[in-house]
């Protein structure tokens, strides 16, 4: 536990969060709707800070992440709550429990990255609940991690205040933004948020900064896999952040509220993949199913094929720093490579 940052006292007595939209106001003993933010004697506390829910050696693909250090592994941990209310939730038990009701360690900035120094891994993960609403612990971390010469990944569902997204992201070198659909009835009625302030976020990391940006959506059954509504996903990516953003679409399970749903047929995602790609989308995936040509990496130039993935696990790899031997630039942060437009990326730590 460390007082937070991002709040201030109201004339009423009590805090005011401004580090999410939420704006969440708190009277003494009070947690804002994350859980792990509380006013203790008219001071905000993040009672996440210091603490792991539990951690794991993942393979960065697994992020979703494609286009940054591919065949590298990573160090993921979260704590624990979120200031989302996902009826869907996949890590509800983590992200849906208070510090006190879920398996959670001590675990300091310093540990975490000896930890990830113990295991020869070149980044760093932030997820399993949004990071977001433990940012001083993130800041912390991912300031140690770049000392040491590693990188920071965000995995996030993007709802955060204009006022705290640049200390956040200070030390962040990729980030994997969940949109989770393009309505605002969806984030409303399902996830108990608002669209807006998630768009701000992703034209904000694209335009603003050096940080490279995936973007997820999870496709639910009669929720958000309307061919219209992805139409305008995938317009709207383009038009205002490109057509090199890597958009993943990831099947659903039925979990925590909405296990009376279907999981997401894989023809779904097929369409929808090939929705993105008419609509000038350059890198588009799935994920949770297995389709070896909807995860495989294309030269957009000449078609050939750059990065032949098994689930998470590279066949092919075929570029020269970021570079298709036809000589067309690849977007990303690869070995050697730069992210185009943007600072030249360090060559990454032995991931063996």
């Amino acid at each position: 536990m460390r007082e937070a940052s991002w709040w201030h006292a109201e004339e009423d007595g009590r805090i005011l969060c401004t580090l999410c939209p939420r704006y969440c106001r708190m009277g003494d003993g009070q947690a804002g709707f994350c859980y792990i933010r509380k006013n203790i004697g008219g001071k905000l506390y993040s009672l996440g800070y210091g603490t792991s829910t539990g951690f794991a050696i993942d393979p960065i693909e697994k992020k979703p992440l494609n286009h940054f250090l591919p065949g590298s592994r990573v160090l993921s941990f979260g704590t624990a709550g979120c200031n989302l209310g996902c009826r869907f939730c996949q890590n509800w038990s983590i992200s849906k429990a208070k510090l006190d009701e879920a398996q959670s360690a001590s675990a300091t900035p310093e540990k975490i990255v000896r930890l990830a120094q113990r295991y020869r891994v070149p980044s760093i993960a932030f997820t399993y609940n949004d990071p977001v609403i433990w940012g001083e612990f993130v800041i912390d971390i991912a300031r140690l991690a770049r000392e040491a010469g590693l990188k920071s990944v965000m995995v996030t569902a993007g709802y955060i205040t204009p006022e705290a997204r640049p200390e956040v992201y200070r030390y962040i070198d990729a980030a994997n933004v969940d949109l989770k659909a393009f309505s605002e009835r969806f984030y409303r009625k399902i996830t108990f948020s608002h669209l807006d302030p998630v768009l701000g976020t992703l034209k904000w990391l694209k335009h603003e900064t050096n940080i490279w940006l995936e973007i997820t959506n999870l496709m639910i059954p009669g929720e958000n896999d309307d061919s219209g509504e992805i139409q305008r996903l995938c317009d709207w990516v383009v038009e205002n952040l490109g057509d090199s953003v890597p958009l993943h679409f990831t099947a659903f399970h039925p979990d925590f509220k909405m296990i009376d749903r279907s999981r997401t047929p894989a023809a779904t995602l097929k369409r929808a993949r090939r929705s993105a790609l008419a609509a000038g989308v350059k890198f588009c995936y799935v994920g949770n199913v297995f389709d070896e040509e909807a995860q495989t990496t294309y030269c957009p130039s000449c078609k050939k094929i750059l990065i032949r993935r098994s689930w998470h696990d590279l066949t092919r790899y075929d570029l020269a720093g970021d570079r298709c031997a036809c000589g067309a630039k690849i977007a990303g942060v690869f070995a050697g490579g730069t992210t185009p437009g943007k600072r030249r990326a360090p060559t990454p730590h032995s991931s063996d």
